[in-house]
């Protein structure tokens, strides 16, 4: 775990995870840190960091051996992308890629699919992502305008969508789309377009982002773009949106294990500052009220900790429940904001200098309450368990 909680593991994490999570810290910080800087300024990672990713065994660990995965469980992704955070990485798409997307292609895939597409997906050859949110539409997934339309073979997709992650170097796109528009979320399907040189794909704008400068995320356009049937999702139409429903949990609770990275790697960027500066003499970590925050800070940091980690074992013990995914996702992500916020409040001025990692925090922190469904998306689900 991190070096925040030396002395606590999560009931989980066995000797496998303890070896990857050693793997995959030192891969972010050789190959990765360095970086981060260029990519923001690129605003999306070096493709072939996608390539080196997959060589090192870091995509699809909780997918079958046969397709080059690890055949782990959910713990080994929540476990790179804790890695990830703890070496200040906020521009790699891993999150999207791998514990989201990866898994909507396994789960409703057919066979002749799952081996077209799997083994690319975890070697990085094939980077993915998902085009839900349009300019109009965000969490009614239902009410989305995009239209796929049967013509012979082909589905014929018009439409746009944005806010999407991994939009400059994606390969493969899961396009939520009406096949009957005149149906609300029974007209929903998930189509899956192979859009390098594909003729009505472009991609649009790069968008400029309070923070996470350095994901490449982007405005997508249709015009026409003619997609195979075959790369429907599922044994037939419509079943797109209750997909959605069953996954989104599982992408609730991978953003609430990365808040609890970055709360943990907020708090200790904070302690190590508060032991290096000096005011008055002496180290300000060591007035009452530096040292009383971080402590605070610590202790919401454990709580966050704690919760997630029961949620994942939860759901490696096979329950996908919605409104537990929805409570950790909240509470991480509601949280995190406030620590990363206090933790920024310890380095002054320093900490509004974006050469200190902590602002890059401060900036991507924001975006866990609203992406995966926004806090007030996760109160209403929450209370319908009621």
């Amino acid at each position: 775990m991190s070096a925040l909680f030396p002395n606590y593991a999560p009931s989980w994490e066995t000797d496998e995870h303890r070896e990857l999570r050693q793997l995959a810290g030192q891969f972010f910080r050789k190959e990765s840190a360095p970086h981060q800087e260029r990519w923001a300024k690129q605003h999306c990672v070096d493709r072939e960091f996608w390539n080196k990713a997959g060589n090192a065994g870091l995509l699809g660990l909780d997918l079958p051996e046969e397709f080059g995965g690890a055949g782990g469980d959910f713990g080994m992704q929540a476990v790179v992308q804790d890695e990830m955070v703890y070496a200040h990485d906020s521009a790699f798409g891993f999150l999207v890629h791998s514990p989201i997307v990866a898994h909507y292609v396994y789960k409703y895939a057919n066979d002749v699919q799952r081996q077209r597409w799997m083994p690319g997906i975890i070697s990085g050859e094939k980077v993915l992502a998902i085009a839900m949110t349009e300019p109009g539409t965000g969490s009614d997934l239902q009410g989305v305008r995009t239209t796929a339309i049967r013509d012979g073979d082909d589905y014929v997709i018009n439409g746009s969508k944005t806010f999407i992650s991994n939009g400059t170097h994606c390969d493969l796109l899961v396009v939520v789309a009406k096949t009957d528009p005149s149906q609300g979320a029974s007209g929903v399907s998930l189509i899956v377009a192979e859009v390098d040189e594909l003729e009505g794909f472009e991609r649009g704008r790069v968008l400029e982002k309070m923070g996470q400068h350095g994901q490449d995320t982007r405005e997508l356009f249709f015009s026409d773009m003619r997609v195979p049937v075959k790369n429907l999702l599922g044994s037939q139409e419509g079943l797109g949106f209750y997909q959605l429903m069953e996954q989104l949990s599982r992408e609730r609770l991978i953003i609430a294990s990365a808040c609890a990275a970055l709360a943990e790697a907020a708090i200790l960027e904070a302690l190590k500052y508060s032991r290096e500066r000096e005011a008055f003499g002496r180290p300000i970590g060591r007035f009452q009220h530096n040292a009383f925050t971080l402590a605070e800070c610590k202790a919401e940091a454990f709580a966050i900790r704690t919760m997630v980690d029961a949620t994942i074992q939860q759901y490696i013990d096979g329950a996908n429940d919605p409104a537990t995914a929805s409570m950790a996702k909240l509470f991480a992500a509601e949280t995190t904001d406030k620590i990363v916020d206090k933790c920024l409040q310890i380095f002054g001025g320093y900490g509004y200098m974006m050469e200190y990692p902590i602002a890059s925090m401060y900036t991507g922190s924001r975006v866990n309450r609203i992406y995966g469904g926004t806090s007030e998306i996760m109160k209403e689900i929450i209370s319908r368990s009621m």
